[in-house]
């Protein structure tokens, strides 16, 4: 038989790993604000015909808040506690999937029409080298908005408060 207090250490030190690790492979779980999104959604015109994939969807706020405005939304998350969190949250929104799943290790679906992200300049290559790689699969043009951290040696299309929008074109060469 656990002792209460066994199982509790155990919960902890779980809920550490889950949210302590995730750090070394994506960023860090940092709660959206639905005011400051509503904003940008607003802004850069989330609607009916988009299909928005959020890149570390977190709790889902974000997935919530593209699906009220008639986006599917996906989200890929790595830590299932919060996957678990999210799934509850979105559980009456057929527009809302979220997926226990490393993004740089996905394949986007074929009707993304924009990926949501909260930029940590460590991960800056990476996501645009995902981003590239789906344009280029997918041959057509995908938006990518980011949230916090503008990339350095990109320009952005648009901006709006911390938002910044990349617009990602396939690439022509058969070397892409």
């Amino acid at each position: 038989m656990i002792s209460p207090l066994t199982a509790i250490v155990f919960v902890l030190i779980c809920i550490f790993l889950f949210f302590g690790l995730v750090v070394f492979v994506g960023a860090p779980y940092i709660p959206s604000h639905r005011k400051d999104i509503k904003k940008a959604f607003d802004h850069f015109d989330i609607n009916n015909s988009d299909v928005l994939v959020d890149a570390g969807s977190g709790d889902g706020v974000v997935l919530r808040s593209a699906a009220s405005r008639g986006a599917q939304a996906i989200g890929y998350e790595i830590n299932p506690i919060l996957v678990g969190v999210s799934r509850l949250l979105s559980l009456r929104d057929p527009n809302v999937t979220v997926l226990l799943q490393n993004v740089w290790l996905a394949t986007l679906p074929e009707e993304t029409t924009i990926v949501y992200a909260f930029s940590v300049q460590r991960d800056e290559k990476k996501l645009i080298a995902l981003l590239q790689r789906e344009a280029n699969r997918l041959n057509k043009p995908l938006r990518l908005l980011c949230y916090a951290s503008p990339f350095t040696g990109m320009k952005a299309s648009d901006t709006f408060e911390a938002y910044y929008l990349y617009i990602f074109h396939p690439l022509q060469s058969k070397n892409a």
